[in-house]
């Protein structure tokens, strides 16, 4: 089974509420929502690849000093395994905006249950909500 390797962050603004974008039709898994994020390329470190992800999916700029490693999830799915580490990032440039088509909500802690997401991301609410 392939080993896919995902980043995703968890953008909290002032409110202390995170950031989750909805996965748009055409994609698998379509109407869930999630954290941020995407593949991480050969030769490209995680972090590389939110700062990436951030600029191309909501027009937004950060750095490496403040993505924050705080949880991962290890899931398998029937066709792959899925490895995601989940940073934390309380800093950027720019107003979140959907560049991809997706959905964007601010969801506080104790209301990111409301939201149905893909398996790999539920068991990361928990570990977030304690935290924040």
């Amino acid at each position: 089974m392939k080993t896919l390797l995902v980043a995703a962050v968890a953008l909290i603004d002032r409110d202390g509420r995170v950031l989750l974008a909805e996965r748009p039709e055409g994609k698998s898994m379509a109407g869930l929502w999630e954290f941020p994020g995407g593949k991480v390329e050969p030769g490209e470190t995680p972090e590389a690849a939110l700062i990436r992800e951030l600029h191309e999916e909501l027009g937004i700029g950060t750095w490496k000093s403040c993505l924050a490693p705080l949880t991962f999830a290890s899931h398998s799915y029937d066709d792959f395994h899925l490895l995601m580490p989940l940073f934390a990032c309380r800093k950027w440039e720019g107003i979140p905006a959907p560049r991809e088509g997706q959905r964007l909500a601010w969801a506080r802690p104790s209301d990111l249950r409301d939201y149905p997401m893909p398996p790999a991301d539920i068991p990361l609410i928990p570990i977030l909500r304690d935290w924040l």
